[in-house]
């Protein structure tokens, strides 16, 4: 597949943040409100939906701090590991939630483009690393330089 696209994997990890982050927030709010009604009506304690709520939450903020890590890392083949299971993450997501509920319609359009930009960022990142295997570092270029200086 030719691809002319140059996405760095960067791009991928920061809107995996945003949308994680959006996810976070949105599960951390009906976590809250659920709390706030549970209490009112029982009288304190946790129910189940608040803290299937919470731990979602808590997934996303490791999942936030585990893409900045991420994005520190320099190696190609090593974000080509990370953007396959990221690949596989998000689209497993998107399966889920159009099973369980297709309702809501804005988690899934969220959840398709961050795995098609995963995707797209993936078969990008192959091209990148032929690349670099055809290529001379600089100091592979000054040593063969010195090799023939010698001659």
């Amino acid at each position: 597949m030719f691809l002319k696209l140059k996405i760095k994997p960067k791009i991928s990890y920061y809107i995996s943040i945003f949308v994680s982050f959006i996810i976070l927030c949105h599960f951390a709010y009906k976590g809250i409100i659920a709390y706030l009604i549970h209490r009112e009506l029982y009288g304190g304690g946790f129910d189940t939906l608040v803290l299937l709520r919470a731990s979602i939450s808590g997934i996303m903020l490791l999942l936030i701090l585990l893409f900045i890590q991420f994005i520190k890392i320099p190696d190609l083949k090593s974000h080509r590991t990370i953007l396959r299971g990221v690949f596989i993450g998000w689209v497993s997501v998107f399966i889920i939630l159009i099973f369980v509920n297709l309702s809501s319609i804005y988690f899934i359009l969220l959840t398709a483009f961050v795995s098609s930009l995963s995707l797209l960022t993936l078969f990008s990142l192959e091209e990148q690393i032929k690349e670099e295997k055809n290529s001379l570092t600089e100091k592979e270029i000054y040593l063969l330089q010195q090799l023939a200086k010698k001659k």
